[in-house]
């Protein structure tokens, strides 16, 4: 299945554009459950069980799992197992590196993991972006606008009278044979966000930044999305994650998952009706 038909199968069915960040920090997770003999696994699990009816997407940002050895690694795939198939899934690496290096990353995110999609670094160019595009069934999504602080640093700097960020997006929309490349526009950017959706109209957005980095998420719906009210992936992390330290941090994150996707909802139907 095309990745985009397969995000928009999701979409429609959970009629939700919530994607939950799953960057668990061990030290982060409730207390009752520390003693268990695998915390992290326990609490992502936990929160998928009460979310997956909620979302179109998980986000996991590698370096979670990454920093935890060899444990993180049981985690990473145990936890993906734990993912219903239907639900998209992206594994934010920001890779990015020479071509034959490039291959050996998406192997492994998409073969060996099984990810869907993956974010890229496109500073090396080209060819450290195909390899993750080989084939319609992944996505990467290239780093355009990114939602950091720091963004402004080389985003944003004036080259032929245009921001660095706009020649990267030309590229990317470029390289877009096989209508399997996405964005990463940080919802912290709204200003810039309508004309990067109208540069590229039908490539699917993946927007972090919403809750805990003070993202606006109006914006985010109403310039994110393509024309029929869908391609934007709105990604929330910690504000759902951590939005109870307690026992019943499961419920708290699916309650507040629900209040974001109704929120979602209703600036669709405002916006798209």
């Amino acid at each position: 299945m095309h990745f985009i038909q397969k995000l928009q199968e999701i979409q429609r069915r959970n009629e939700s554009l919530l994607c939950v960040g799953l960057d668990v920090d061990p030290a982060l997770t409730p207390s009752h459950i520390k003693s268990s003999s695998n915390p992290v696994l326990l609490f992502n699990r936990r929160v998928i069980d009460a979310t997956s009816d909620l979302v179109c997407a998980y986000k996991l940002n590698l370096a979670f799992y990454e920093a935890l050895g060899d444990q993180g690694w049981h985690i990473l795939r145990q936890t993906l197992s734990h993912i219903p198939r239907s639900i998209i899934t992206i594994g934010d690496g920001k890779r990015g590196d020479i071509g034959n290096t490039a291959e050996r990353y998406a192997k492994a995110l998409y073969n060996d993991l099984g990810f869907d999609a993956a974010t890229v670094n496109p500073y090396m160019g080209r060819d450290s972006v195909q390899p993750f595009t080989r084939s319609e069934s992944h996505c990467a999504f290239v780093l355009i606008l990114t939602s950091n602080e720091g963004s402004s640093d080389f985003q944003r700097i004036t080259l032929g009278g245009r921001p660095f960020y706009e020649k990267v997006l030309q590229a990317a929309v470029s390289w877009n044979a096989k209508k399997n490349i996405g964005l990463v526009v940080g919802a912290t950017h709204p200003e810039e966000l309508q004309p990067i959706r109208k540069l590229a109209p039908d490539m699917p957005i993946l927007i972090p930044g919403i809750g805990k980095q003070g993202g606006d998420l109006e914006s985010a719906v109403r310039y994110g999305c393509n024309k029929k009210g869908e391609l934007a992936i709105i990604n929330a992390s910690r504000s759902v994650i951590y939005a109870s330290g307690g026992k019943d941090f499961a419920s708290a994150a699916r309650k507040e998952a629900t209040r974001l996707r109704n929120q979602i909802l209703a600036y669709q139907e405002q916006y798209f009706a």
